[in-house]
Order: C-alpha cells, then sequence, then structure tokens
C-alpha cells in the first residue's frame, strides 16, 4: 500500500494516500478520527474521487463518435496513482495526467489535479479538471467522502442526524438494484431540514438529491461537536450508506448515473459536461469542525 502523506493545521489532521489522491483519515487534534473505519466487511474506501462518470453506466460501457468503451463505476481515478506536485505542512496536491491505460477507455487528454488544505478547523478540497487535447472533452465529477457513524465524540449512533442548509422539497431520485436510475422517484425523508440517519432507509440503496437546493449542511449527533459540509456549485448529492455499518457517506456530485436502459451517446449521459480544448473546471468541498 502506498504511504499516505499527512498535513497538519493547529485543530486537524489530514492523511491522503497518492493512490487515487483519496483522503484516508481525518482527525482531531487529540487524534479523534472523524472519518470511516473502512471495515472491509461493508466498504473498505475512503473518499474516492469520482472521475470521468459519477455512478454506474449501463453495462460499464459508453458510446463514443459510434465506438464503445467500458469504464468501471465511478470512473477510473479512484484507482490511477496521482503524482505529488506541491506539498507544505498544512497543504498538499497531486495530479493525474492521461496515459495509455486511461486512455484505452477514456481517449481524451487531462489532468485532474487535487489539492488538500488545512486552515484552523477547516479542510477543503478543491479538485480541478483540465482539458489539455485539442477537442471536446466529456466528464463528471464527484465527491465521495465515508464519515464516522458515530463521530467521536460520545453521542449514540441513533442520534446522528444530518441537517441541509435549505428545505428539500423535491422527491428523491430513486437507485435500482446494480446502481441505475430508475423512473420512478422516492418521497423525501425529511422533517423539515433534518434527516435523521437510520439503517432501514438505506435498505434500498443511496439517498440521491438530483434537484438540490441547499449548498451546505450539518452533520452531527444532536448536540456538541460536529461537521459543517460545504459544497457550493455542486448540484446533486449523495447519501448514502450499508446498514449496519459506521460510517456515511455525504457526497456532492456534478453527475449521476445512467437512468435504466440509456443507449445514447456520452454527450447525452445526464450530469455531463463539455469541456472544450484547454478549459478548465473546479468542484469543491469544505469540511469544518464545529
Amino acid at each position: 500500500m502506498t504511504e499516505p502523506f499527512e498535513i497538519a493545521s493547529d485543530r486537524l489532521r489530514a492523511a491522503i494516500n497518492p493512490f487515487g489522491a483519496e483522503l484516508s483519515s481525518l482527525r482531531t487534534h487529540d487524534g479523534a478520527e472523524l472519518m470511516t473505519d473502512a471495515n472491509p466487511a461493508f466498504w473498505s474506501g475512503h473518499a474516492p474521487l469520482l472521475f470521468p462518470i459519477v455512478g454506474r453506466l449501463m453495462d460499464d460501457r459508453y458510446q463514443l463518435d459510434g465506438k464503445e468503451y467500458p469504464l468501471p463505476q465511478h470512473g477510473f481515478a479512484r484507482r490511477q496513482p496521482f503524482a505529488l506536485i506541491d506539498r507544505a505542512a498544512d497543504r498538499a496536491v497531486f495530479q493525474l495526467a492521461d496515459n495509455d491505460e486511461t486512455r484505452a477507455v477514456y481517449p481524451f487528454a487531462f489532468t485532474l489535479d487535487a489539492a488538500f488544505t488545512l486552515t484552523d478547523a477547516t479542510l477543503a478540497m478543491d479538485i480541478t479538471v483540465t482539458n489539455t487535447g485539442e477537442r471536446d472533452m466529456p466528464a463528471s465529477f464527484g465527491f465521495h467522502p465515508a464519515f464516522a457513524w458515530p463521530l467521536p465524540f460520545g453521542r449514540p449512533r441513533a442520534d446522528h442526524r444530518i441537517v441541509f442548509e435549505k428545505l428539500e422539497p423535491a422527491e428523491l431520485t430513486a437507485i435500482i438494484k446494480g446502481g441505475w436510475i430508475a423512473p420512478e422517484t422516492w418521497p423525501s425523508p425529511l422533517d423539515g431540514r433534518d434527516l435523521r440517519l437510520t439503517d432501514e432507509m438505506f435498505e434500498r440503496d443511496a439517498l440521491i438529491w438530483d434537484r438540490l437546493e441547499s449548498q451546505s449542511l450539518r452533520y452531527d449527533g444532536g448536540d456538541g461537536p460536529g461537521l459543517e459540509i460545504g459544497f457550493a456549485g455542486m448540484p446533486k448529492l449523495g447519501i448514502w450508506t450499508k446498514p449496519g455499518a459506521r460510517f456515511v457517506c455525504i457526497e456532492p456530485w456534478h453527475g449521476i448515473a445512467d437512468p435504466i436502459g440509456f443507449a445514447g451517446e456520452i454527450w447525452d449521459k445526464p450530469g455531463i459536461l463539455r469541456f472544450a480544448p484547454g478549459a478548465a473546471r473546479s468542484f469543491s468541498m469544505q469540511v469544518t469542525l464545529v
């Protein structure tokens, strides 16, 4: 396993694995772990970066200019080694550039820069996608961090909740078994702005807000310390766990899985962005201990 790089502020410490540029630990100054225990009985991931797609393709393949390409769920970035290109005591920047392996399944030239910065009690994750090629490039991006459930502050697991910044009146997008988007919707489980976390609400799969009003939320045990999570500019949100696991994933996305039966070109896939040659776009998420 690749040795993680550590960064620190006076309030937090973070470790990032260069394999996938994956945040593998976020701890308080006294060592309390705020992220998943990564129990392989449930899910061994920590915080994969989802690129160049979010979610799953029909048959794990997509169409481009009449040709078919294989691409696994959530893309390939999480399975690629990133280069460390900048590092300070409180900041680390990693980069993935296209290579023979990526071009075999995604025939585009790109860089994916992942910057992690600790300032006081806030971890900022800033991801920049750049089209370094000579033709338009289709891409989506998403975050997938798994936070400890329960948080390490003494509150019971059953007391944990997520409080959205705004009311979220829309019904939720439904995922069918296999990971694709169903045509039906699910009623919102929110009570006002509050989502009381239970194992039962994840028995069908993730909760997905396809029409999101909020740009931030709070995750806590009802009182005491918690996490303020910001994701301005990310129009979709997934919340997911496996019943009984000691984590909950809070996932801001700019993209989504294929609708069931989707058979169009990748340009027509919901959530796909078009990057002109030389164009770049950044996606950001902040986690603050409060």
